[in-house]
């Protein structure tokens, strides 16, 4: 009799320590788990800004700052060929306003980039590069409709990207450029579309196969 009571004891505080170890398992577990885990979007963006005076600086805010210098660089003599080759005064205006658009932004880009101690692009990347070399051996009409075309659909894809940056920056000086990079290219945006070349069924089936802008 005596030995169940001892067995019916061991056995009674048996389970109370397990029952104890598997609460006090539960209560540490969540806490391994999460302390160290990173990878959340505040951490990424976090990890992946740099402080400044004017506020911090993300990965999107640099890549944004990258886009507008290397817009310029292209542009601006696609707007300038515009001027003189296109045959129509609407493609001749669309390429004034490129030329001024890109003129002022880039001025205004390299201000904010030497601010905050960013390097920037002195030539166009290589499909941008293609697109010159493309309206380089375009004439006539044919020219014409691949001005309008090709820098349709390059500003439709920017303005996105401006429009997360604007909503999303933290830093005062990138909002600001934000600001004039949303101006710029919505008229630039406008007066292709004026020109009467620009194939919008085309520009939605672009977008409609296109990965969504980051």
């Amino acid at each position: 009799m005596r030995s169940i009571n001892r067995t019916g004891l061991v056995s009674g505080t048996g389970l109370i320590i397990a029952a104890l170890t598997a609460t006090l398992a539960a209560l540490i577990f969540p806490i391994w788990s999460y302390a160290d885990r990173g990878g959340t979007g505040l951490d990424t963006l976090n990890a992946q800004s740099v402080s400044t005076r004017f506020g911090p600086l993300s990965a999107l805010d640099r890549e944004f700052i990258t886009k507008v210098r290397l817009a310029g660089l292209w542009e601006l003599p696609a707007g300038q060929q515009a001027e003189e080759r296109g045959t129509t005064q609407a493609v001749k205006t669309a390429g004034a306003h490129l030329v001024e658009g890109h003129t002022f932004l880039d001025a205004r880009v390299r201000n904010v980039a030497a601010r905050l101690g960013l390097e920037l692009p002195n030539q166009p990347n290589a499909q941008q590069r293609g697109w010159l070399a493309t309206l380089d051996a375009s004439h006539g009409t044919d020219y014409d409709q691949k001005f309008a075309n090709i820098l349709r659909r390059a500003h439709g894809k920017v303005f996105s990207v401006v429009a997360q940056v604007r909503a999303n920056t933290r830093n005062s000086l990138v909002r600001d450029l934000a600001d004039d990079a949303n101006t710029t290219v919505l008229d630039h945006i406008k007066v292709l579309e004026a020109t009467g070349y620009v194939d919008f069924d085309a520009l939605a089936q672009d977008a409609a196969t296109a990965s969504p802008p980051r």
